[in-house]
């Protein structure tokens, strides 16, 4: 195969099922590019995606950017999202986003919608996961970390990036709050919504300061006191990344919804079709690839390495 239909082959691959992206070829350039060979391309180039990443990580090397690009202000979010595997079942895949304050636009009055991001994936471990990402975030001077509460999210950023905005999802917060109100107050509709309603306003007006001392003044039975406690043991480790008034106040954005939209994009609707069983390498090949072709810099990865081979 040529260098350009190696490429295009992997963008296809990368996009549709390997059985579909056999009928795109032919439909579309009438030649006779079999899903076998969609299937092993896309492996072998996101293989070399994985193993260059490897090698990055190895020297210790970090992403350079301009100093105006740098002394801009990024939204950095991570989470995770489970996928089935042949050898070990059900496998936690890690996702990164990374992308300009300015590329958060507003669309419409209720929707906004990021301009372009660059995007981190891993199936494994934490340890793994973390290098990936210093790449390329270490060099960012302005970073502003939006993620849920998930506890070796929290514990990286304060050892590495004590110096950062730090901001629990308001939307995750206001869940924990609301599975609290229906279990406790289940027998009482209108205290729950009132509650609810209560709470919701005073997270974006004050802060989670208020709710914390109301939880801790409230008397509830005994069958309550552990998901009381619980909740408490949620917000209180939490308290400085829920100050929604202050960050509002400064302009920042308050909800990750930009992350679970990149676990739409970028991973579910690839990986997670019905009936979809991949192996580990082949899965962490495909989203590695995907990862790549759908970042800021579309495709130039990718084309620097096929056509370093070629050479």
């Amino acid at each position: 195969m040529s260098c350009y239909t190696q490429e295009l082959v992997c963008q296809v691959g990368q996009e549709y099922t390997f059985s579909h992206g056999e009928k795109v070829f032919d439909q579309f350039t009438k030649s006779e590019v079999h899903a076998k060979q969609i299937e092993r391309v896309s492996h072998y180039w996101g293989q070399k995606l994985i193993e260059e990443d490897c090698n990055r990580i190895k020297k210790e090397e970090l992403a350079e950017y301009s100093p105006e690009d740098a002394d801009e202000l990024y939204y950095v979010s991570v989470d995770g999202s489970m996928y089935f595997t042949r050898e070990e079942g059900w496998k936690e895949i890690k996702l990164g986003r990374i992308f300009k304050a300015s590329n958060l636009l507003r669309v419409s009055p209720s929707r906004r919608e990021v301009k372009s991001s660059q995007y981190v994936t891993h199936l494994g471990g934490v340890k793994d996961f973390i290098p990936k990402m210093d790449y390329h975030i270490e060099n960012l001077k302005n970073k502003v970390f939006i993620a849920d509460g998930a506890i070796w999210i929290w514990n990286w950023i304060e050892d590495t990036y004590p110096e950062c905005v730090q901001i629990v999802d308001y939307y995750h917060a206001r869940e924990h709050l609301c599975e609290f109100a229906n279990e406790v107050f289940k027998s009482d509709d209108n205290k729950r919504i009132q509650w609810i309603e209560n709470v919701k306003q005073v997270l974006i007006e004050q802060g989670v300061d208020p709710i914390i001392e109301d939880l801790l003044s409230m008397e509830v039975s005994d069958t309550y006191i552990a998901s009381k406690d619980k909740l408490l043991g949620y917000l209180q480790p939490n308290k400085k990344r829920m100050q929604y008034h202050k960050f509002i106040e400064d302009g920042l954005d308050i909800g990750s919804g930009a992350m679970e939209a990149a676990h739409r994009n970028v991973l579910q609707h690839r990986v997670k079709r019905s009936g979809q069983r991949w192996t580990i390498n082949g899965i962490q090949q495909i989203t590695t690839l995907r990862a790549s072709l759908m970042s800021t810099n579309n495709g130039q990865r990718l084309h620097a390495l096929i056509q370093k081979k070629a050479a």
